[in-house]
Formats: C-alpha cells, structure tokens, sequence
C-alpha cells in the first residue's frame, strides 16, 4: 500500500515548473479586469 506521507517527504518540484510559474507571475498580461478598469476610466474622463 502506498504511504502518502512518505510519498510527500520525497517530493521535489520541477524546476521547470517554477521558472513557469515565475515567468507568469511576473508577466503583466493584460486580462478582462483591466480592459474594465481602462474602459470605466475612459467612461469617467468623457463625462466631464
């Protein structure tokens, strides 16, 4: 039977997927909160 907690004690990360996590963190992609926030601001700017 497998014994999850030894299992998890040998467990070691790709270092691969750190770096992959590191660069999407890192990255500013542009997503939909901040076409909204662009867009509410242009809304904003042309009502005065």
């Amino acid at each position: 039977m497998i014994n999850f907690e030894e299992e998890l004690a040998k467990f070691e990360p790709s270092q691969e997927i750190a770096q992959i996590e590191d660069t999407v963190l890192n990255d500013k992609m542009t997503d939909i909160t901040d076409i909204m926030r662009e867009l509410l601001e242009e809304v904003k700017q042309q009502k005065k």
